[in-house]
Order: structure tokens, then sequence, then C-alpha cells
């Protein structure tokens, strides 16, 4: 990896999370139309001296306020309000590709099927993951019930019932971004305390798929409803044909293509991308890359936090539009926003922005948290997490062989 310059910026001292959420919304300053740095600055060549915590802020997300602030001046916006089909044919292709990756791989060497799973499964999967991050804000039909659908299919070739789930904590993520104990998006105290040094942090990465998993029915559990039970029975059923019909080997390919690809792999570096705070004051960030086009236009970040009810399609139409908006600093490259978080002691999970929100919100959201230390959705997803982790890694070490010679034996 080339060698990076860097640039030593002053930082703002942080808020202290003891002040009280405010009662009358002020205007957060990353909301004007000029930043007070370059456009053409990285964000991942900047160092800033700060605290090892969260950063804390008085202010509402900048999102909201920005939206107002394009719309009064760019009306025409809204006609980029629409649905995009595309999304369905796209995610159709590639689960038709997967599968068909999986047969291909049934009797595969190990080391092969690894290589594969890194190289394309992770990428295919990884952007199957971005579908349904699109159509959970319901961006494919008009039919709610047909998005939700085509939002479970995006699992198939992942392997994992993840997308109605995704969906009830991501829009927690847009209305109630950075606020403490709601946005899910947010590393926990404990991974801000532990995860601090260069060997941590790539630990953490590469298990960034336990973490977005777990952190949500850990830190806010909420009850299962029907549609989670019609995510996980077609799932449990894709993925029992699979095993039945292909082998160990196929289903074991396509659960690593999703572990690698939300791990340490170039299509994931937006996890971080997104919100971490590497210039102060700045607590959401756009990528516009290569990647863009296997993870449908999420490197446009800022745009799609301002106009989430705009397809992937039409995001680089807003930055088009309203180019003063987004005068802002962006990176262009994932593989420098892993080098710079996992090198950089100044930056880990605490480089996170926080707020406060009323209690009359809090006491609302409350309502939909099952608060039980053991509730029972949180069992289920730890128990079936570690048991894909065993079924891979026992496959790999022979498992599989031994089965089918034991139940040989038995016949």
């Amino acid at each position: 990896m080339s060698t990076m310059t860097t640039t030593t910026l002053s930082s703002p001292t942080a808020t202290s999370p003891s002040m009280k959420a405010s009662s009358k919304s002020t205007i957060p300053p990353s909301v004007y139309t000029k930043s007070p740095y370059p456009s053409t600055l990285d964000p991942s060549t900047v160092h800033e001296k700060r605290a090892h915590d969260f950063s804390w802020s008085e202010t509402d997300e900048p999102h909201a306020t920005r939206r107002r602030l394009i719309l009064a001046k760019y009306p025409q916006i809204e006609e980029l309000f629409v649905k995009e089909p595309k999304t369905f044919f796209i995610v159709l292709g590639e689960l038709i590709a997967q599968v068909a990756m999986a047969y291909a791989l049934r009797e595969a060497d190990w080391w092969v099927i690894i290589v594969v799973a890194y190289c394309f499964g992770a990428v295919i999967n990884h952007s199957l993951q971005l579908a349904a991050h699109e159509l959970s804000h319901n961006l494919c039909w008009d039919s709610i019930v047909a998005n939700k659908l085509t939002a479970i299919m995006c699992n198939f070739a992942t392997g994992f019932p993840s997308a109605i789930t995704f969906q009830r904590y991501h829009m927690d993520h847009h209305q109630y971004q950075g606020v403490d104990g709601v946005d899910t998006d947010i590393p926990t105290p404990w991974e801000a305390h532990y995860v601090t040094n260069l060997v941590a942090k790539v630990i953490w990465i590469c298990l960034q798929p336990v973490a977005y998993s777990m952190r949500p029915i850990i830190v806010k559990p909420k009850p299962f409803i029907f549609w989670e039970a019609m995510n996980w029975t077609a799932q449990v059923i894709f993925d029992a044909c699979i095993f039945y019909y292909f082998g160990a080997k196929s289903l074991s390919y396509l659960f690593m293509g999703t572990l690698l690809g939300i791990g340490l792999h170039p299509s994931a570096g937006h996890f971080i991308a997104e919100h971490y705070e590497f210039i102060k004051g700045q607590e959401t960030y756009s990528y516009y890359g290569l990647w863009n086009y296997t993870n449908f236009n999420v490197g446009y970040h800022n745009e799609h936090h301002d106009f989430p009810r705009i397809p992937w399609s039409k995001l680089p139409d807003v930055k088009r539009i309203a180019p003063e908006f987004y005068d802002l600093p962006h990176y262009t490259s994932y593989l420098s926003v892993f080098w710079r978080f996992i090198t950089d002691p100044e930056v880990g999970c605490w480089t996170r922005v926080k707020r406060k929100t009323t209690d009359s919100n809090l006491e609302r959201l409350d309502r939909g948290t099952d608060k039980r230390s053991y509730a029972p959705y949180r069992i289920v997803c730890t128990f079936l997490m570690g048991c894909v982790f065993v079924f891979c890694i026992a496959n790999i070490l022979g498992a599989d062989k031994l089965f089918a010679n034991f139940m040989k034996s038995e016949l």
C-alpha cells in the first residue's frame, strides 16, 4: 500500500455527555454549504488529536436541516422521489449467479472455496445486503409487501435472514442518528473500551458480521414480528435445499461469502467510512469510487441521509443538482479508510458522534423494546450465529466427510 500524506488539523473540545437534550432545535454546523476544509481533502489522511471517547453533540443531526435547505433552493429534487424496479432484476441476477457458483463448488477443494468466496461471493453477497438496505426504504416497488418479499429474496444467497430485522433498526438510525441508546449503528462502550490497538481493530473488523448482527439485539432487542418469522422460515427452507441438493460445501460457500464480505473486505469499507468522525464536526461522509457500482451507490451517503426516499440510481443526480451542498471532504478509497482506522491510535470505535434526545422520545421508543435479560430473539440469534461458525469450521476441517462415512456405515 502506498504511503499516505497525513494532514494535522486542530479540533474543538468535545461536549460532555452529561449535557441535557435541548428542547429547541439548533442548526448543525455541517449543514452549511461550505466546509472549512477543501472538498478534495480525503478524510482518511487527516490526523487530529482527540480524547478517546465519543464526541457529544448539542445539535440535531444535520440531514433534516440540509434537506429543507436543498428543497427550498432546488424543488426539482422531489422529481427524484421515485421507485427503482431495476433493483429486483439485479437481485435476481446476483441470486442466480451465487446459486450457480455454489453448485460449481460443491466438490471443490476448501482453499478454492475460500478464495472464490472472498473474491467473488463476498462481492455479490455484500451487494445483496445493500440491495436489502434499499428495500428497507421501500424504494423498489410501490407495494410495501412487495418490497419486503424482495428483501427476503435478497437474503437467500447470503444464508442469513437479516433483511426484515435490519429494516426495523435502520429506520431508527435515520430518524435518530447518533442518539445514545437508540441508534445501534454506534459501537457500544465495551467496543470503544477494548478495541484500541492494531490487533484488536483488525479482529473487530473481521468480526463485523457479529458486531452488526448482535449489537442491536443486545443493546435494544425488539419483539419478534410476523415478517421476521417469514424471513427466517424462507431462509431456513432455502438453506436446507442448498444443503440437501448441493451439499455442505455449497452452503458453506454462501455463508463464507457473507462473513468475509462484511469483514476485512474492500467492499465493506463503507461501514467505517459512512459515519466515523475522521474530521471533527463532520459526522457523515460520502465515497465516490468504484465500489459504488456493486454497492448500490451506498457511497453517496450524505446524499442518501439527506434524501432517503431517493433510490440508489438517482443519488448521483442529487449531487449534480445541488453541488454546493456536497462540497465536503469525501473518500475515494475504502482501503485508505481501513488503513487509517487500523493504524491511527487517535481513531477507533469511539470516533463517533453521539447526541441525546428528549425524555418523551426515549419513553416512546422504549415501548418497542424487549427489556428482558433473556429475550427469546436474542437467545435464538446468538445460538444460530454460533452454529453457522461451527458449521463452516467443521466442514473445512473435514467433518462433512466423517459424517458421510458414519451414515454409510450405519446404512
